[in-house]
């Protein structure tokens, strides 16, 4: 009987979440918009003028109603010295078109300014938290997820631009309808004025309790948020993976379950915050109320004018009402402070690898050097204990060792993708910690193992490093690359689209064009790490023999695991444990008969050789 494996993958390791500022956001967000503050004032200002107009016409309904019941002795009769009524209505009709435009005109300012003052505010957080995470050391992003960082990049910027968009505005007017409304009827009836404000302080308290219990409702939902991300962008990535395990289901269910989690997160919130526009119903009938009662006794006894009866029952409405809105944009509000708490506690990180101040020397030589280096990934155990390896300019050099000895992580110090933990690297005799990126990475060229074509032509990829590339200079280097062939045999040519990460292209046609990429910087330093683990044995010993003409004059350090591809090296240093136990040119290393030997004899086949006999 055969017995069946069921294999379950493991939970997903935890990772770091996205820091989160410990500023009050709103603080935080009219600290980052001191740029536009003339603007926000500027809108302010159109906002305000709009409710003044908005609340004009109640005052007009009043003094209509007025007119009416007493006629010459109409308060607008008395204003304009007018006693016909039919001439008093018009006067108020001409001014109530003036007030309809004016509250057209102020409102569509007001609502322009903000809406484009949001949309810049969203850009500017958008690409600042770029450029900001761009400048953030390699180490940051190995506990952190990508799926997590476009979250933040993304729908928390958006989210901010959904609040920014018109909630401002809404709140504007509602603080100023509750302040003009207020001051008619202070002027006409404080008792009346004291029983329609009687809700507002139940409303507003309620509002700050209500701010409180949301806050981290949707600090949990924007969480949520972040994990499906980081589940979909993992999965996007491994798309080939996924259908050659059959894996589409359980992917399906992983998906799934990061989003009823998120459904989760915000039927809470949702249920949380749609309980406050009740509340605040009842609160605006209550005031309503008693504005009908208390108000309508007095204008039947002639205590109070009809005009200004009708004309404080409109206000009534429109100092109450607006209110119920106050909660949709409370809900917007938070739901904005969340997002600014993660894009702000992003923008909070300090790098802790910042350029250097000096630029190289031009022309650069290209010697390198580590002195003692010493290195260890985070907490973990050192990778490079002690090593040191000198290469003088214009040489070629190799570092060749089994997996884990470090090779590669002598290419990302020297980039200061990373930073050594003891000891230190120069170019041409300058530390590299003292260097400006700019002049460091300008005077290298970069062949990575993961082979990384961005979505784009060509063309696009290959003057990446050098936009400023002639057709002559680029067809050049895609010829030492060996990938002029099969470029201008496509279609299109250098015009060709390679689709994301280069996917349209083999793995072979790929490490060419990376290659290609690297010779059109022309760098004073060549850095090929396994640059040719993707070709056949045909294509490598092509691009040997280019790479023999490239590398004449200009210092080389080669990465490699095949070491049938250095054997031409100045010197090969060969790495253990973080450390080099051998240096010397291939028939030196070979004749010492230690580890390079071993590995020789390994890939060559000379052991099984030796076996077999």
């Amino acid at each position: 009987m055969r017995g069946r494996i069921v294999v379950r993958m493991a939970d997903p390791a935890p990772v770091a979440a996205i820091p989160l500022s410990t500023t009050p956001p709103l603080r935080e967000l009219w600290r980052y918009a001191r740029g536009h503050r003339p603007r926000v004032v500027f809108a302010a200002t159109f906002s305000l003028l709009n409710k003044a107009c908005d609340v004009a016409p109640e005052l007009l309904i009043g003094a209509a109603v007025d007119v009416v019941a007493k006629g010459s002795d109409s308060f607008v009769g008395g204003l304009f010295g007018v006693e016909d009524k039919f001439t008093q209505l018009t006067i108020l009709t001409v001014i109530t078109v003036l007030v309809w435009f004016a509250e057209s005109a102020t409102e569509y300012i007001a609502v322009v300014t903000w809406r484009n003052l949001a949309q810049t505010i969203e850009h500017e957080a958008r690409i600042d938290t770029y450029r900001h995470v761009q400048d953030l050391e390699m180490a940051y992003f190995e506990d952190r997820t990508s799926g997590g960082l476009m979250t933040v990049l993304n729908e928390d910027v958006n989210q901010l631009e959904r609040f920014l968009d018109l909630g401002p505005h809404k709140l504007l007017i509602t603080a100023a309808n509750v302040v003009f409304v207020g001051i008619v009827f202070f002027v006409v009836s404080p008792l009346l004025a004291a029983l329609a404000f009687l809700p507002i302080p139940v409303i507003v308290v309620g509002s700050l309790w209500y701010q409180t219990r949301l806050e981290p409702r949707y600090a949990r939902v924007r969480e949520a948020g972040g994990e499906i991300g980081n589940t979909l962008t993992n999965s996007l990535g491994g798309m080939a993976t996924i259908k050659a395990f059959s894996g589409e289901e359980r992917e399906a269910e992983r998906v799934a379950a990061d989003s009823r989690a998120y459904r989760e997160a915000n039927r809470d919130a949702i249920r949380f915050s749609t309980a406050f526009n009740p509340l605040i119903r009842m609160a605006v009938l209550a005031g309503f109320t008693m504005t009908l009662i208390v108000g309508g006794r007095a204008a039947l006894r002639g205590e109070l004018a009809l005009g200004v009866f009708s004309m404080l029952v409109y206000m009534t409405q429109r100092l109450l009402w607006p209110l119920v809105q106050l909660g949709e944009t409370l809900d917007l509000y938070q739901r904005a402070m969340a997002s600014c708490r993660r894009i702000f506690g992003l923008l909070a990180v300090e790098p802790t690898i910042v350029p250097g101040t000096r630029d190289l020397e031009l022309p650069a030589r290209g010697a390198v050097r580590f002195d003692d280096v010493r290195f260890a990934y985070g907490t973990g155990t050192e990778v490079l204990k002690g090593l040191t390896i000198e290469v003088p300019a214009g040489e070629t050099h190799a570092i060749v060792g089994a997996t884990g000895s470090g090779k590669s992580t002598v290419v990302k110090l020297l980039l200061r993708l990373y930073e050594p933990t003891g000891g230190r690297i120069t170019v041409d005799g300058t530390p590299i910690d003292e260097l400006t990126f700019r002049s460091l990475r300008q005077a290298t060229g970069f062949v990575a193992q993961d082979v990384f074509l961005f979505h784009g032509t060509i063309r696009e990829n290959l003057t990446y490093g050098r936009p400023d590339a002639t057709d002559d200079e680029l067809r050049r280097a895609t010829e030492l690359a060996e990938a002029a062939t099969f470029v201008e045999a496509m279609p299109q040519g250098y015009d060709t689209v390679v689709g994301e990460r280069g996917q349209k292209l083999s793995g072979g046609q790929r490490q060419r064009l990376t290659i290609a990429r690297a010779i059109l910087r022309d760098p004073a330093i060549l850095v090929l790490d396994e640059a040719t683990s993707a070709v056949d044995n045909e294509t490598e010993a092509a691009i040997q023999r280019s790479m023999a003409k490239v590398a004449a004059g200009r210092t080389t350090i080669v990465i490699a695991h095949r070491l049938s591809t250095v054997r031409h090296a100045h010197r090969i240093h060969v790495m253990e444990a973080g450390r080099v136990i051998e240096a010397g040119t291939h028939e030196e290393l070979v004749g010492l008969g230690g580890l390079y030997a071993a590995l020789w004899r390994v890939q060559t086949g000379e052991a099984d050789a030796a076996l077999a006999d």
